[in-house]
């Protein structure tokens, strides 16, 4: 048997390192599963994991759709009098305000740019809620008889525009109101559409749209996720 050690040694030595290697493999697929883990909003309970599909739009191509979108605001608008641009929280506000930047130049006049905050709610994630909670915080600017254009980064199923709306008329009597998005995912629920758009994207209730802004991410695109299950 004496001629056997060897051989029982150099197996054992092998499983050893299979075993490591399936630790180390074990390893990373929980590392890769934590990095891809996406929080659905505010006060969430559940966090539903994420893979990327694609990259729809890099930072450069969101600059020039916001200069189109841009020019299309003021050729609606026969000009940018009386306009307010209204940016609903979070990534709205920033869309608002690079908006009014450029109108600016355009128009070489100061553009207002309010603020609603549409809370408890994600409308860019697959996630179907309750009714948007708006905070009652002003929007900063009075909105009687202006031209306002709300202005959001995804439109989903079109609650969060319906709490906004209500929120403004809370607020005032626009003359007229106009939706802005970066994104249109469809899967309405809603009877609202939006007057402005940078993409129109077909998505599947799986997907999810995420925009991500350097004023509140630290980077700039927008990215197609699926939901793992």
């Amino acid at each position: 048997m004496g001629y056997q050690l060897p051989r029982i040694q150099k197996g054992i030595r092998k499983r050893g390192r299979l075993v490591r290697v399936a630790l180390v493999r074990r390893r990373l697929d929980s590392y890769h599963q934590a990095k891809t883990m996406k929080e659905t909003g505010p006060g969430s309970e559940s966090a539903p994991l994420l893979r990327e599909k694609s990259r729809l739009m890099s930072s450069s191509e969101i600059e020039r759709t916001l200069v189109r979108l841009a020019h299309e605001i003021v050729e609606k608008n026969n000009g940018a009098d009386d306009l307010l641009l209204v940016g609903i929280q979070r990534r709205g506000v920033p869309l608002a305000r690079r908006l009014a930047k450029l109108l600016e130049t355009i128009e070489n006049k100061p553009i207002d740019v309010g603020t609603l905050d549409i809370r408890s709610y994600r409308d860019d994630l697959s996630s179907r809620g309750p009714r948007p909670a708006v905070n009652p915080d002003a929007l900063g600017f009075d909105g009687n008889g202006r031209d306002v254009v709300l202005v959001d980064d995804v439109l989903y199923t079109g609650r969060t525009i319906r709490a906004a709306l209500d929120a403004l008329v809370d607020h005032g009597r626009p003359r007229r109101v106009q939706l802005l998005v970066l994104i249109d995912r469809g899967h309405r629920e809603l009877p609202i559409e939006a007057a402005f758009v940078g993409r129109r994207i077909q998505t599947t209730e799986r997907e999810v749209i995420e925009v991500k802004l350097e004023e509140v991410d630290d980077n700039e695109q927008v990215l197609l996720m699926e939901r793992i299950d």
